[in-house]
C-alpha cells in the first residue's frame, strides 16, 4: 500500500504554514540598515582599523599590494572583537575546494590559562593561515592518503563575515586553498591568479588610451535558478535525496507547455521564503536584486547586482547556501540540480561578465556612438577572438554530468560556443571590416498603439535567449553555466583567454606606438585583423535549430556534446601554454583537475546507477507485482463464476505482465552494465559510463515511468511530478 504521509504531510504545510511552518518577523530596520551588517566591511574596518593599518591594508584590497604581514596581529584583534560583539564564539577558513561546495572547521576564540580561567585569543597568525586535511578533499594525485598538511590563506579582497544560528554565531573569513607543495586545491586560488593576468593586460591597453587606471577587475552578477518543492516529497524520494534528480517520472497531464508559471505571481509561501532568504542576504553584504518565476512549475530565479569577480563568486557560493537553509524553515526543500526533472526546463546560472577599472568605468560599455569609442571596439574585437580560439575551454568549464542534461536540449544553448551581438554591433563590426565605421544602427521609439502608455526608446538590437554567449548591452552573459556550478571556473576561463588576447593587442600597439607609426591608423587595422580571424563564431540566429548545427560545422566550431568529449581540452597542447604562460595553472594542476573531473564524472553517473537499480528493484517492482496480483485476482474471479472475461481487463493484466517483464529486463542489463568498468585509464571509464550505463539508466527509467501510468495510484510507492511540481 502507497504510503501517502508524502502527500498528505506537503498538504498539511501548504494549507497551514503560517501557523506550523516559520514566519519570520519582520525586521524594524530598513534594508539600508541590514545590509552588510554582518560583514568585516570596508566601513567597518575604517572605523575600528588604526588608520596607518586601515591604509596599508587598503592598498592590498584596491590596489593588489603585497599583504604586509606586520598588520595581520592588529587586523586580527579588531576582526575578533567585532566578531565577539555579535556573539560569535567560534572562526573558520572558509574555503571552496574541488568538491565544487564550501568548507569549513570552526575554531573557539576561547584559550585556557594556567589558574584554570579563560581567555579569548585570535592572532595574526591564525587569521592568515589555517591547515585543514589536504588528502581528504579531492586533488587529482596531487596529495595522497598519507600526505595530509595542506593550507588555508586568508584572502583579504573578499571580506569576512558572520554566519548567524540560534545558538550562536561564526566568523567565516574566505580564504584560498593549496596544499604543502604550493599547488592549489581549490577554485579561489586560480580565479585571483586569473584576475591579476587580466589585469595586467588590460591596464597595458588602457594606457595607450590615456588612461590612469591602474587596476581592472573582471565584474559578474550570476543569475541563480533553482526549484522548491515540498519537503515532504523530497524526503520520500531516495533519488532526489542521494542524486539530486528524479530517476524516474512520468510526464504529468500539465507541465510548462501553457507557459503560465513564468513571471506569474509568486505562491505565497515560496514569496515568504524569498524574503527571509534576501534578509539573510542583505545582512551578507549580498546585493541581491531580481526575484521572480521561472519557465519550469515550481522553478524560480534570484539575481544579484554586479560585483568584483572574485566577490561575487563569494556571494554566490552564500546565495546556494543560505537559500537552502532558509527553504527548511518553511518546510521546502531547494533544488540546484541542473535537470531535477525530466519533460520540463532545467535550471541554469546566467554568469553576466564584465570589465571594469579602478575609476569605476565599464570597459564593456558601448556609449552613445560606439562605432566611434576606440577603446570599447578593442575590448570587444578582443572578448570576441577569445572565445573564437577557445570556446573549447568555455565548454570546459561548464562540463558536468549533471549539465550534459540541460545543454542542447529547447531550454539551454547547444555545447556549440557562439557569440550573439545584436544588430547594432553586429553592424558596426562589418563596417569596421570593411574600412571604417561611419554609422551606427539606433533602435529608435517603440510606439505600442495605446495612447495613454507612454512612447518607449527602443534598443538597438534584439535579445537572443538561444545563445550561450550574448553582449546584452554592457556585458557578455555566459548562458552554459549550470546552476549547481561555482562560477569560479569559468570566470577562471574567461579572464584568462582576454588576458591573452589583450596581450596581443597591447603588444602589436606598443610597438606601433615605439616605432612612432600612427596609433588610430594602427587601431583601425588591428581591428580588421582580429574581426576576420574572429567573424566565425559570431551568430545572431536560433541557436537551437538544426540548420545552426550544420552551419557550426562549416564554420569550423567545436561541439563536445557531452563532458567525456569535452574534458580533453582541458590538457590540450593549447590549453597548458595558455594557462601556464599567464601563471593560472601550472600543467600539473591542470591535470589533477581533468582527473577530478573525471572521477566526478564517473562517480555520478555510478550513485545514479546503483539509485536507479535500487528504486527499480525495492520500490516499483514491488507495487507492479502487487497491482498485478490484484489484476489477476479479479481476472481469476471472473473466469470462477463463469463469466466472460472482458478483453479490456485480459489486455490489462497481459500489459503488466509484459511491461513487469520488461523492467525485469532492463534492471538485469543495466546491472550488467555496472559492473563492467571498462579497460583503461579514467577516460576510458567515463566513456563506459556515457556509452553502456546511461543508455541502461534510461531503459530502466523508460519501463518505470511507463508501469507508472499502469499501476493503481494507492499503490504507486514514489511522489509523482504532478504532486511535486504543482502541489506548493
Amino acid at each position: 500500500m502507497r504510503d501517502s504521509r508524502a502527500f498528505e504531510g506537503a498538504l498539511h504545510a501548504i494549507t497551514n504554514w503560517p501557523v506550523d511552518g516559520r514566519r519570520a518577523p519582520r525586521s524594524s530596520q530598513s534594508i539600508r540598515q541590514l545590509f552588510g551588517v554582518n560583514v568585516f566591511s570596508d566601513e567597518v574596518m575604517k572605523a575600528r582599523l588604526p588608520e596607518n593599518v586601515y591604509k596599508i591594508l587598503r592598498n592590498t584590497i584596491k590596489k593588489g599590494a603585497p599583504l604586509d604581514a606586520s598588520i595581520a596581529d592588529v587586523v586580527a584583534a579588531t576582526m575578533r572583537e567585532w566578531a565577539m560583539e555579535r556573539g560569535a564564539t567560534h572562526y573558520t577558513h572558509w574555503f571552496q575546494p574541488m568538491t565544487g561546495l564550501t568548507a569549513e572547521k570552526h575554531d573557539s576564540f576561547l584559550a585556557p590559562t594556567e589558574n584554570g580561567t579563560a581567555i579569548t585569543e585570535f592572532s595574526g597568525n591564525e587569521l592568515v593561515r589555517g591547515e585543514p586535511d589536504a588528502s581528504s578533499f579531492p586533488s587529482g594525485g596531487i596529495r595522497t592518503t598519507f600526505e595530509a598538511r595542506g593550507y588555508t590563506a586568508w584572502d583579504p579582497t573578499s571580506p569576512a563575515f558572520i554566519l548567524e544560528n540560534p545558538n550562536g554565531t561564526t566568523l567565516c573569513i574566505p580564504t584560498a586553498f593549496c596544499s604543502w607543495t604550493g599547488e592549489a586545491l581549490d577554485k579561489k586560488t586560480p580565479l585571483l591568479r586569473s584576475v591579476e593576468a587580466l589585469s595586467k593586460q588590460a591596464v597595458r591597453v588602457l594606457r595607450l588610451f590615456g588612461s590612469q587606471a591602474t587596476r581592472v577587475y573582471s565584474t559578474a552578477g550570476p543569475e541563480q535558478e533553482y526549484f522548491l518543492i515540498d519537503k515532504h516529497f523530497y524526503f520520500a524520494r531516495p533519488d532526489l535525496i542521494n542524486a539530486g534528480r528524479t530517476l524516474f517520472g512520468a510526464r504529468p497531464p500539465k507541465g510548462q507547455e501553457m507557459e503560465d508559471h513564468y513571471f506569474g505571481a509568486i505562491p505565497e509561501r515560496v514569496l515568504a521564503c524569498m524574503l527571509e532568504s534576501e534578509t539573510e542576504l542583505y545582512k551578507l553584504g549580498v546585493p541581491v536584486k531580481t526575484r521572480h518565476n521561472e519557465v519550469s512549475p515550481a522553478q524560480y530565479e534570484i539575481a544579484v547586482t554586479y560585483e568584483n569577480a572574485n566577490v561575487a563568486t563569494d556571494h554566490n557560493m552564500l546565495v546556494m547556501e543560505t537559500m537552502k537553509r532558509v527553504a527548511d524553515r518553511y518546510g521546502l526543500q531547494l533544488l540546484l540540480h541542473e535537470k531535477p526533472f525530466a519533460g520540463v526546463n532545467g535550471s541554469g546560472k546566467h554568469l553576466n561578465w564584465s570589465l571594469a577599472d579602478d575609476t569605476g568605468n565599464n570597459l564593456l560599455k558601448p556609449g552613445d556612438t560606439p562605432h566611434q569609442n576606440a577603446q570599447f571596439l578593442i575590448f570587444l574585437v578582443a572578448v570576441i577572438r577569445a572565445v573564437a580560439r577557445h570556446g573549447d575551454l568555455l565548454r570546459v568549464a561548464v562540463a558536468s554530468a549533471h549539465n550534459d542534461h540541460r545543454l542542447g536540449a529547447n531550454e539551454a544553448p547547444p555545447a556549440i560556443i557562439s557569440v550573439f551581438l545584436g544588430d547594432m554591433l553586429q553592424d558596426i563590426v562589418e563596417q569596421v571590416e570593411k574600412g571604417g565605421a561611419k554609422s551606427a544602427k539606433t533602435g529608435g521609439e517603440l510606439k505600442i498603439g495605446v495612447t495613454i502608455l507612454p512612447t518607449l526608446p527602443r534598443d538597438a538590437g534584439d535579445r537572443n535567449r538561444t545563445s550561450p554567449f550574448a553582449f546584452t548591452g554592457n556585458k557578455f552573459e555566459f548562458r552554459a553555466v549550470g546552476s549547481s556550478q561555482s562560477v569560479a571556473g569559468p570566470i577562471v576561463v574567461l579572464n584568462t583567454i582576454v588576458a591573452e588576447s589583450l596581450d596581443e593587442i597591447a603588444t602589436q600597439l606598443e610597438q606601433a606606438v615605439a616605432a612612432n607609426k600612427d596609433l588610430n591608423t594602427e587601431i583601425q587595422t588591428l581591428l580588421q585583423n582580429v574581426i576576420k580571424e574572429s567573424k566565425h563564431v559570431i551568430f545572431n540566429g536560433d541557436n537551437y535549430s538544426d540548420a545552426w548545427h550544420a552551419e557550426a560545422e562549416k564554420r569550423g566550431l567545436p561541439n563536445r556534446k557531452s563532458t567525456v568529449d569535452s574534458l580533453p581540452d582541458l590538457i590540450s597542447p593549447k590549453s597548458v601554454k595558455l594557462f601556464t604562460k599567464y601563471g593560472i595553472f601550472n600543467e600539473r594542476e591542470l591535470h589533477s583537475r581533468y582527473e577530478i573531473f573525471l572521477e566526478s564524472y564517473k562517480k555520478t553517473i555510478n550513485i545514479e546507477s546503483q539509485l536507479t537499480i535500487q528504486i527499480a528493484q525495492r520500490m516499483i517492482l514491488p507495487a507492479a507485482l502487487r497491482y498485478q496480483a490484484e489484476v489477476a485476482q479479479a481476472v481469476a474471479q471472473l473466469k470462477a463464476t463463469g463469466a466472460t472475461v472482458p478483453k479490456s481487463q485480459a489486455a490489462l493484466l497481459s500489459e503488466l505482465v509484459e511491461a513487469i517483464d520488461n523492467l525485469q529486463e532492463s534492471i538485469d542489463r543495466l546491472s550488467e552494465a555496472t559492473e563492467e568498468h571498462g579497460d583503461g585509464d579514467s577516460l576510458a571509464h567515463a566513456k563506459h559510463a556515457r556509452d553502456a550505463i546511461i543508455p541502461a539508466m534510461n531503459a530502466v527509467r523508460a519501463a518505470g515511468d511507463r508501469l507508472e501510468g499502469i499501476v493503481a495510484d494507492d499503490l504507486w510507492p514514489l511522489p509523482s511530478y504532478q504532486e511535486m511540481l504543482f502541489v506548493k
